[in-house]
């Protein structure tokens, strides 16, 4: 019934190369959202002072660190339940 061609042969090698720059580039936009997180905090924007960047710091560094830590070890386990077909 399906008259559509079969999909074109998967390269793991490639697949694994692109999921490793997902890691890291999840890890580098972490990092990145940490330093802001802190300048935040040290109050070195005009649009936020006081309590309130001292609040959205917190804020920021704490989805940072999520990010950095904790989104890479998901996206490890589900690239561990679903290998390239």
């Amino acid at each position: 019934m399906n008259d559509s061609p079969p999909p074109p042969p998967v390269d793991p090698e490639k697949v694994a190369r692109q999921r490793h720059f997902a890691i890291g580039l999840f890890r580098l936009s972490g990092a990145f959202i940490v330093m802001f997180g802190f300048l935040a905090i040290m109050q070195r924007f005009s649009w936020v002072q006081g309590g309130k960047a001292k609040a959205f710091g917190t804020i920021m560094v704490l989805t940072g660190l999520f990010q950095f830590v904790v989104v890479p070890r998901l996206l490890l386990a589900l690239f561990r339940k679903r290998p390239p077909q």
